[in-house]
């Protein structure tokens, strides 16, 4: 069974930086896209950032400059370096995959991990 496990986030002050992962477990032939989207609070969830698999990057633009994603294929894992953050920065942050199990290629969702920046 695939799943994705996200790690890091937390509470940081408005300037700080935070790092948040997200590792693929279980059995599955490739992952093409990954990326990080986040929920604000009363809000619907946004895209933040994706990378291919051939490691092209795409960004918000509200998070240009300040957010780099990456990705480790031999770790089958993402992350997302989070700079000069700031309060509106403050979400549930989800990784997502598109992993092929066996034939099909499926989006896959972590759980969610809290980020709150303080002003």
């Amino acid at each position: 069974q695939v799943q994705l496990v996200e790690s890091g986030g937390g509470l940081v002050q408005a300037g700080g930086s935070l790092r948040v992962s997200c590792a693929a477990s279980g059995t599955f032939r490739s992952i093409n896209a990954m990326g990080w989207y986040r929920q604000p609070p009363g809000k619907q969830r946004e895209l933040v950032a994706t990378i291919t698999s051939d490691s092209i990057t795409n960004y918000a633009d509200s998070v240009k400059g300040r957010f780099t994603i990456s990705r480790d294929n031999a770790r089958n894992s993402v992350h997302l370096q989070m700079n000069s953050l700031k309060p509106e920065d403050t979400a549930v942050y989800y990784c997502n995959a598109a992993i092929r199990e066996r034939i099909l290629t499926r989006d896959f969702w972590g759980q969610g991990t809290q980020v709150t920046v303080s002003s």
